[in-house]
């Protein structure tokens, strides 16, 4: 039986793959459609820095970012953070 600790690292680990992998995702989209990190923040209204921390991981995009982002895109939030096609 897992130990409370262990299960809440496991949880934790877990949402750093996840995060990591959302991330990763984002930076996937924006290069398909061949635009630039500046791009991309004139039509979520974001600074250029931001979408590049939210790349390396460095910001864990909330949702209203998400939105912004999926909107860009012209997808769902839904497809953006379906990561089940994205490998680290």
């Amino acid at each position: 039986m897992y130990h409370l600790t262990n299960i809440i690292i496991l949880m934790l680990y877990d949402a750093e793959i996840i995060n990591k992998k959302i991330c990763l995702k984002i930076k996937m989209e924006r290069t398909k459609r061949g635009w630039s990190q500046e791009k991309l923040s004139e039509y979520c209204d974001m600074s250029k820095n931001a979408i590049g921390n939210i790349e390396q991981c460095k910001n864990t995009p909330k949702i209203c970012t998400l939105l912004k982002i999926a909107e860009a895109f012209g997808i769902t939030v839904s497809e953006l953070t379906d990561i089940s096609k994205v490998d680290l």
